[in-house]
């Protein structure tokens, strides 16, 4: 289990954009530069890019050097091997200094630009999460998943639903938000290092009594994810162990 230190937040208006990245080297680049143009014309006082390094084998890591050099505020956390994408998230919140911290996919299947919709949600509810939502509003999808994968989702949602209780439309979606010091009570708490995280750092956020907001957003598939079939049907045993954990006491 990794260490989490308590950074010291940058405090005014400061956020960090944690990237899980797996033998994303075509796709990075591009990624990186359209999250640092965004940033660079944004009213956040501090801003960084942390993308995590899955243990890839391509030239991944390579990419985001190559961005660190020109910008300082662009860095990259490696892990142990490749340990999920959950391992990946909860790692690059570890090492966060945002006072608001988002992670979002390396294809951007949400476009960076909806920040300001989960901004702004988190100011009008008082919210400590909020969390990008193809289930709210499915015209703001542009290019859908293939019909058995988007059919599979919703019955993964209903399963969701019964097992663990989140009053949640879509707890899948890439694109969540976080005030840091929720985010240091979540993530140590979280035990998933794969796709079920998503779930539980929900369940947990809920737990301590953190308000979710859950916002409509843009949102295209893109080709080359993955997540498999044997994936998907894993993280359906992962809502069990999230009520396990539950019953142990884990999450307190």
């Amino acid at each position: 289990m990794m260490n989490f230190r308590l950074p010291t937040p940058i405090l005014i208006r400061s956020i960090s954009i944690v990237v899980p990245a797996y033998n994303e080297e075509s796709r990075l680049p591009e990624t990186i530069r359209r999250i640092q143009t965004y940033l660079s014309n944004s009213e956040w006082f501090f801003h960084e890019i942390l993308v995590v390094d899955d243990g890839s084998t391509d030239g991944t890591a390579a990419a985001v050097e190559a961005f660190a050099r020109e910008y300082p505020n662009i860095r990259l956390v490696k892990n142990p091997g490749n340990r999920g994408k959950g391992y990946s998230v909860r790692h690059g919140m570890a090492e966060a200094l945002g006072e608001w911290r988002l992670f979002t996919d390396a294809d951007l299947s949400a476009p960076i630009e909806e920040l300001e919709k989960l901004w702004d949600a988190m100011e009008r509810d008082h919210s400590e999460v909020a969390i990008g939502s193809r289930a709210l509003d499915r015209s703001l999808i542009g290019v859908h998943q293939p019909g058995m994968r988007e059919r599979a989702g919703r019955i993964f949602n209903a399963v969701m639903r019964a097992v663990v209780g989140l009053p949640v439309a879509d707890t899948q979606c890439g694109f969540k938000l976080f005030q840091g010091a929720a985010s240091l009570e979540i993530f140590p708490r979280q035990t998933q290092d794969r796709f079920g995280f998503d779930v539980e750092i929900l369940f947990i956020a809920k737990k301590h009594g953190y308000k979710i907001s859950e916002v409509p957003v843009r949102w295209n598939h893109m080709e080359g994810s993955k997540v498999g079939m044997l994936t998907g049907l894993h993280a359906f045993s992962e809502l069990a162990a999230v009520r396990w954990n539950d019953m142990l006491g884990k999450y307190k």
